[in-house]
């Protein structure tokens, strides 16, 4: 009997002489394994797929969009590498974050639509309470009639679902009414307040306490931009600025928190001008100093209590822009110029704070 060894190599070898004069049925262009490297260049540009008369096209979509890269502006001359932008102030903070202005309440939540709108779901699954409508384009979760404890009329609530200030945020809004009067279309305003509140900050905790386990919506990832409402931008004139797509009250009120909380002193402020009034006082962290490492190198930061003028200026019903200027000192001391750069580098400062 034949050696294994032996009688493996007697196989083998005339398999590798057959190979050495040819295997185009096994690698070849035409064989089993051929190289499909070069495949893409044989790709034909196809007419997109037509939707039948009658039906939506609101579902059909990138699966995987590019979103425009608008923070990385430079100066015009001489190019230089752009340097990245500090992490979000928003990305430290708590997951979950109820905030308020005015009679409104909402819920900031540090995860895309996505992974907020499953949670959503499954809030009203163990609650027990049924779904009456889903829209995942516009965010939106309708609850049927449900009877609370303590309440003599059943309510039923609306979960919207939007995009927040920061790209990758979610906020959660929740609109409440009451099985009184008119009921065909939602109200305005929640009929009652205090059921709003509660259940808001029923959903929110249950999101809170659900967070390491996020599953992803694909549908409601695709519907709802998670791209954020703030974007550094340049003008026609060459100035930079942020635009942010809130309402004038909010973007007021969102720009003064997040002057206070990167490291400027607010000295006054003007609400009918739209403009505030402040003192940079510099890097306090060790994080932020690495960052701005890069612009001023081992100097001491030029902009350290130097004044600026922050300007909030609606755009549209939408949208507000908001700019630095420098101010003169009240010292009458020459103030350090604000390069461009150190223009962008406040800017981006402010920008990670704004929620």
């Amino acid at each position: 009997m034949e050696h294994p060894a032996k009688l493996l190599q007697l196989i083998l070898i005339p398999l590798l002489v057959s190979c050495s004069t040819g295997c185009g049925y096994l690698f070849g262009d035409e064989g089993v394994f051929r190289d499909k490297s070069n495949d893409y260049k044989k790709a034909r540009e196809v007419p997109p797929i037509r939707v039948a008369d009658g039906e939506s096209e609101a579902p059909a979509g990138e699966m995987f969009p590019i979103p425009p890269i608008s923070d990385t502006i430079l100066a015009a001359g001489k190019f230089e590498v752009p340097r990245p932008a500090p992490l979000d102030a928003a990305s430290e903070d708590e997951q979950v974050k109820i905030q308020s202005l005015g009679d409104e309440t909402w819920t900031l939540v540090n995860n895309a639509p996505g992974q907020v709108w499953p949670q959503v779901r499954a809030f009203l699954a163990a609650s027990q309470i049924a779904v009456a409508r889903v829209d995942a384009n516009a965010g939106i979760i309708e609850t049927s009639w449900v009877s609370l404890e303590g309440q003599s009329m059943a309510s039923r609530f609306r979960f919207r679902i939007d995009q927040g200030v920061q790209r990758g945020t979610s906020e959660l809004h929740v609109l409440q009414m009451s099985q009184a009067g008119a009921v065909d279309s939602w109200p305005e305003t929640s009929t009652d307040l205090a059921q709003e509140k509660e259940m808001l900050q029923a959903v929110s905790q249950f999101i809170a306490n659900s967070a390491d386990s996020t599953p992803v919506s694909m549908i409601a990832d695709q519907a709802i931009n998670a791209e954020g409402k703030i974007a550094m931008q340049e003008g026609a004139d060459g100035d930079v600025y942020l635009r942010l797509s809130l309402p004038y009250d909010r973007a007021w009120a969102s720009v003064g928190r997040a002057i206070e909380e990167s490291n400027f002193e607010i000295t006054d402020r003007d609400r009918s001008a739209g403009k505030y009034y402040v003192r940079f006082l510099g890097i306090q962290t060790e994080e932020e100093k690495g960052w701005f490492d890069w612009l001023w190198g081992d100097d001491e930061d030029p902009m350290i209590n130097q004044q600026f003028v922050v300007s909030v200026e609606s755009l549209d019903a939408r949208d507000v822009a908001i700019r630095i200027d420098q101010q003169a000192s009240a010292e009458g001391d020459e103030p350090a110029l604000m390069t461009e750069r150190d223009e962008q580098a406040l800017l981006a400062l402010i920008k990670g704070n704004i929620d």
